[in-house]
């Protein structure tokens, strides 16, 4: 259930909001600017933020709202949290009944999606205004749209890396992966690497796996050669980009020949990431936040991580998730000036600190990666800020990214399972996506 808490602030730190008569925007997203500098004469007005956390505290850390209440005593805030389908369900009931809390975070897509439709605040001019930019990962910029507005800003970025097992690549006497690795260098080892120990005819360690998810799987994989799933402009499919063909047939390819565990291994044997764990994969590519799973339950794994390799074009392609905050563009003036408080510290050193240290997501601030525990596996967590440095990119989000995915993510699970072949679920998936595309036109 979602649980409601009013906390009122205590706190002797003196800023000043500005006030505002009733506030109430149109239906359309607010773009007229910034909120004036506050008078630091006057006294603060109370206020009270309705703050929405899908999650609660396991994704948004406690100690960072328990650190804005001390700075804030007289923001007043009414917590809105409940497990993360169940707030995405009814986000959208209070969306459509005009009263959604003044402040949340959602997928970075969906937010989009919010400024077309006119519920989020544009946060470019408060952006301008109150932040250096080139303290900040380019990623601060997710949730702009191609309009230039800004309809959200990452809560923080998870983006993914080449997690490999070192006993594994230890026993087989193989060299370990290096960030100058291409696919084909990965492709080779993972040859290398996979093995029958026990003389029974059965793969005991593949050298690799592959999902089929996007994030890790057919977008990842339909880059390596160049291709994708839309082109530069995200109005055009290129699923039958012979690159693209290239890239998705590598993909299933690693399962037919074995190297990768199929569909069915991973049913019987507990998943990919049971699997890495209890030693029976070589290779995989793991988002940032994996490492809180292999921390909690395999505690004793020896691995770690590179850059994710190259594609065979030569460039790397370094895909991330970004849930963004929104701010209510129906929401009242002096609500959205303490949202903008709240999103201020929330960027700031301390709140990116937390953030940093707990292993959930990556900072945005740059400064604040010097708080990544470097000492707990993957040690070298390089791996994922160069990473996104040399070639953070979403996942082409759109205002309706959400629908494409939705639309053609079946047809690549049916290609993963290989009950579908790449010619005909690329075809099908093809149509597909061109149908949302023209609806949306």
């Amino acid at each position: 259930m979602k649980k409601t808490s009013l906390v009122v602030l205590s706190s002797m730190l003196v800023v000043t909001l500005t006030a505002c008569g009733n506030g109430q925007t149109e239906s359309t997203a607010t773009t007229s600017g910034a909120p004036a500098a506050a008078t630091a004469a006057a006294p603060p007005k109370e206020v009270t933020l309705k703050l929405g956390l899908p999650g609660s505290y396991d994704v948004t850390k406690k100690e960072i709202i328990e650190g804005f209440q001390k700075k804030f005593p007289y923001i007043k805030l009414e917590i809105q949290d409940a497990p993360w389908a169940e707030f995405a369900t009814k986000i959208t009931a209070q969306i459509a009944g005009n009263n959604a809390p003044d402040i949340w975070f959602q997928e970075n897509a969906i937010v989009l999606g919010y400024g077309k439709r006119g519920v989020a605040e544009d946060l470019a001019p408060y952006v301008k205004r109150d932040l250096k930019e080139n303290d900040y990962v380019s990623m601060l910029n997710a949730g702009k749209g191609t309009d230039g507005k800004m309809w959200g800003i990452p809560h923080g970025i998870n983006p993914v890396a080449l997690a490999y097992n070192k006993k594994i690549f230890k026993e087989a006497g193989i060299p370990e992966p290096t960030e100058n690795w291409t696919y084909q260098d990965m492709l080779d080892t993972a040859k290398k690497l996979t093995k029958d120990t026990n003389g029974d005819g059965k793969t005991d360690i593949y050298g690799m796996s592959v999902e089929n998810n996007m994030t890790q799987g057919f977008f990842l994989w339909s880059k390596i050669y160049g291709g994708g799933w839309l082109d530069e402009t995200k109005t055009k499919s290129m699923l039958l980009d012979p690159k693209t063909v290239q890239g998705i047939t590598a993909w299933q390819g690693a399962m037919k020949s074995g190297i990768a565990p199929t569909f069915d291994v991973l049913e019987k044997n507990g998943k990919i990431a049971q699997m890495f764990g209890e030693n029976k994969i070589g290779m995989m590519i793991m988002q940032y936040s994996g490492q809180l799973t292999y921390k909690k339950d395999y505690p004793n794994l020896d691995y770690d991580t590179v850059m994710v390799p190259k594609g065979m074009d030569g460039k790397r392609v370094v895909p991330l998730v970004a849930n963004s905050w929104v701010i209510f563009s129906k929401a009242k003036k002096e609500q959205k000036d303490a949202a903008w408080e709240f999103l201020k510290y929330f960027l700031g050193d301390d709140a990116q600190g937390y953030l940093a240290a707990s292993g959930a997501s990556l900072p945005l601030k740059i400064s604040a990666n010097s708080k990544l525990d470097m000492n707990t596996a993957p040690k070298n967590k390089k791996a994922f800020t160069e990473g996104v440095a040399q070639a953070g990119m979403t996942t082409d989000e759109t205002p309706f990214w959400n629908e494409m995915k939705t639309t053609v993510q079946p047809v690549f699970i049916e290609m993963f399972k290989g009950t579908k072949t790449v010619e005909v679920g690329l075809k099908e998936a093809n149509d597909k996506l061109n149908t949302v595309i023209n609806n949306n036109k």
